[in-house]
């Protein structure tokens, strides 16, 4: 089951905050990226290949007030996400947001992978809107984290099938020959991190980061990023 916008007249959808992780290595061949084969049957994103992550939650509210996380780190953060529904009601929330998101990042990877990310491995990468028409849609914010040799990742969520490394050029590989789905924000994100090459330059990357609207009848392709794209944070 694919997932693909609706025509008929609908209530609106609520648009939820999500983050997901591309946690890389590097390998003889060049970097791998850690990526789930969704299960067919979920409602979203059914049978794609994704990367751990999901939508921020209340407990995610809690850690990012707690203090838990570096100030420091979540005000680095919020720079980043300047160009983002982080920012739709000023600074001070903008703290807060960041704050959530990462800590739902860092939760997420925890629940469907074991592992736990120090909060200094993940750098924002890049922000997808799900556009109009879909029956759910989510802000989801991307971060980039490198490994270090002694964390390994393993499979424990029920949402996907299989979880596993992977070379990106496989993944496309696959893709062409119809053997694997990925949506397009999963295609144009990790397309973004080949063009770099490596771990350390993926993680050094400072590019400014802005909020995209995919057109929803462009949901599975490796396209570009339009400028029409480029829209209002949270429209």
């Amino acid at each position: 089951m694919t997932t693909l916008p609706t025509n008929d007249p609908a209530p609106a959808v609520p648009i939820r905050r999500a983050a997901s992780v591309l946690m890389l290595r590097e390998g003889a061949e060049g970097f791998e990226v850690f990526v789930q084969h969704r299960v067919a049957t979920m409602d979203f994103a059914a049978g794609m290949v994704v990367y751990p992550g999901g939508r921020v939650d209340p407990r995610d509210s809690e850690t990012a007030g707690s203090g838990q996380l570096d100030p420091m780190i979540i005000r680095t953060h919020a720079e980043r996400w300047a160009r983002t529904s982080v920012w739709d009601q000023g600074e001070a929330s903008a703290q807060q947001k960041a704050g959530e998101i990462l800590a739902a990042a860092l939760r997420e990877v925890f629940e469907e992978t074991g592992l736990v990310l120090d909060p200094g491995q993940l750098f924002p990468w890049a922000n997808w809107v799900t556009p109009e028409g879909f029956p759910r849609r989510f802000d989801t914010y991307f971060f980039v984290a490198a490994l270090a040799a002694n964390q390994e990742p393993a499979h424990q969520t029920t949402e996907a099938v299989r979880s596993d490394w992977a070379k990106p050029q496989e993944l496309f590989a696959a893709l062409e020959r119809g053997e694997l789905k990925m949506m397009r924000p999963t295609q144009r994100t990790l397309l973004d991190a080949m063009e770099l090459g490596t771990v350390q330059a993926i993680i050094a990357n400072d590019a400014v980061i802005t909020a995209v609207h995919p057109d929803p009848r462009d949901s599975h392709s490796a396209h570009p990023v339009r400028a029409s794209e480029i829209g209002t944070p949270g429209s």
